[in-house]
C-alpha cells in the first residue's frame, strides 16, 4: 500500500509538491499569527517583571495605568511609604506620543520614572542608566534609536544615553524612559500660549484677583504652571509579606485601587488583549477551513484523474481498504509536506515582524497534529469517489 501511495506521488511529483508548498504558506502564516498571541501575552508578563513591583497603586474605580488613565498626586508617595510591610515606592507616569528624532516621528510610551526605585527599566543591552535628573532617555531597541541620538518629546530635547528589549506597552508601543518631573512636565503641563491665556482669565476673575488679599492672585497662577499629577504608584512589599495583605489597607484607608501583580496580568491579558485574541483566534479557524479545502480539492482532482488505474487495482482484487488508505497516505504525505514548510517559514520570518513573535514547541505540535486530523478528514471525499469507482471502467465498460 506504501509502494504503490509512494510511485504514485512520484508519478505527479510536481503538483504534489507545489501544493504541499502553498499549503506550507498558509500553515505558516497559521503558525506566526499564534505566535503573535503568544508573543502579546509574554510581553504583558515581562512588562509586569521588568517594573519590578508587587502592587500598582491607582485612581481608584480605574484599572491601573496600562488599562485606562489613572491620575493620583505625587505626595500620595508619603503615605504609602509609611504603611506597614512596604519596603519601596515611587511615582511613574505613563503617556502616549509621537517622540520626533529628526525628520522621522516613532509612536512610543513615554515612562516617568525614579532612578532606582520601581518603574525605572530594568536591564540594559547597550549604554548606561540615566544619571541627570533632566534630558537623558532610555530606549526600546524597537524606537530604532541609537546611542547618542537626540529626540524631542514635547518642548524639549533628550540624548538616549541607554537601549533596553523587551520593554513594551499592551498596545505594543516600544517605550521611552525619561526622569519623572520632564514627564510630569510634559504629560501634564500646557504649552506657553495656554498657559498665558489661563493666567489673563485667572487675572480677570475677582474671586482670585483681590486687591485686599495680596498673594492669591500670584499663587494661584503658579499653581497653574506646576505639574504634581502622576499616574500611578508602584510598590513593593517587604520579604515574606502577602501583596494582598499589603494592598487591602491602601483600599480601605486610602480610597485607591491597588491591584496584585496576579490581578495586573489579569487585566493585561483577559481584557486588553481578548479582543485581539479573539480576532486571532477567527483568522486561525478561517485559515483552517482553507487548508482542508485545498487538500480535499487537490486530493479529490488528483483520484479523479486515476480512475482507471483505480478501477485496474479493483479488477485484479485490491481491497477497498488498500484503495483507501493509499490515497489517506497521500493526504497525509501532503499535510507532512506543508507543515515543513510551514514551520520552516515561520521561523524565518517571525523576526521580520515589528511585534514579538513567539513560536512554542508546544503549538508546533499541536499544529501537526491538527494539520494531519485536516487532512485525514479532507482525504474522505476522494476516498468516497475512488470506492464508487466500476472495476468495468479499466475495461471501457
Amino acid at each position: 500500500m506504501i509502494s504503490l501511495a509512494g510511485r504514485d506521488i512520484l508519478h505527479s511529483w510536481s503538483k504534489f509538491v507545489l501544493t504541499g508548498v502553498g499549503l506550507g504558506l498558509l500553515i505558516g502564516v497559521t503558525l506566526t499569527m499564534t505566535g503573535v498571541y503568544r508573543g502579546m501575552v509574554d510581553d504583558a508578563r515581562m512588562l509586569l517583571a521588568n517594573s519590578r513591583a508587587d502592587l500598582w497603586v491607582v485612581q481608584q474605580d480605574t484599572q491601573g495605568p496600562y488599562a485606562e488613565s489613572s491620575s493620583l498626586r505625587d505626595d500620595t508617595v508619603r503615605s504609602i511609604l509609611g504603611l506597614t510591610g512596604v519596603a519601596q515606592a515611587a511615582n511613574v507616569t505613563y503617556f502616549t506620543m509621537q517622540v520626533r528624532s529628526g525628520a522621522r516621528d516613532v509612536r512610543a510610551m513615554v515612562v516617568g520614572f525614579e532612578p532606582g526605585q520601581p518603574g525605572a527599566p530594568g536591564f540594559l543591552v547597550a549604554g548606561r542608566h540615566v544619571t541627570r535628573s533632566h534630558y537623558e532617555a532610555v530606549a526600546d531597541v524597537a524606537t530604532g534609536f541609537s546611542i547618542g541620538e537626540r529626540i524631542r518629546i514635547r518642548r524639549h530635547d533628550y540624548t538616549v544615553v541607554g537601549l533596553t528589549r523587551r520593554m513594551v506597552s499592551s498596545g505594543g508601543d516600544p517605550m521611552v524612559f525619561i526622569p519623572l518631573k520632564d514627564a510630569q512636565e510634559a504629560q501634564f503641563l500646557k504649552d506657553n500660549d495656554a498657559i498665558l491665556n489661563e493666567r489673563e482669565r485667572t487675572a480677570a476673575n475677582p474671586v482670585f484677583n483681590r486687591p485686599g488679599v495680596p498673594g492669591l492672585l500670584e499663587a494661584v497662577q503658579a499653581s497653574q504652571a506646576s505639574s504634581r499629577s502622576v499616574n500611578a504608584v508602584l510598590v513593593q512589599v517587604q520579604p515574606g509579606l502577602s501583596a494582598e495583605a499589603v494592598a487591602e489597607p491602601i483600599r480601605r484607608w486610602k480610597h485607591l485601587e491597588a491591584y496584585t501583580r496576579e490581578q495586573m496580568e489579569e487585566i493585561l491579558v483577559a481584557k486588553l488583549i481578548a479582543t485581539s485574541a479573539r480576532q486571532i483566534a477567527m483568522f486561525l479557524v478561517i485559515l483552517a477551513v482553507v487548508s482542508a479545502a485545498i487538500v480535499a480539492f487537490i486530493i479529490y482532482t488528483m483520484t479523479l484523474g486515476k480512475i482507471r488505474e483505480i478501477a485496474v487495482l479493483k479488477l485484479i482484487g485490491t481491497r477497498n481498504r488498500t484503495i483507501a488508505g493509499m490515497i489517506l497516505q497521500q493526504a497525509l504525505g501532503l499535510g507532512l509536506i506543508g507543515f515543513v514548510v510551514g514551520k520552516i517559514s515561520a521561523t524565518f520570518w517571525a523576526p521580520l515582524f515589528p511585534k514579538y513573535v513567539l513560536l512554542e514547541t508546544g503549538d508546533a505540535v499541536r499544529g501537526l497534529v491538527a494539520v494531519m486530523l485536516i487532512c485525514a478528514l479532507a482525504s474522505t471525499l476522494a476516498i468516497r469517489a475512488a470506492l464508487q469507482v466500476d472495476p468495468a471502467a479499466a475495461i471501457g465498460g
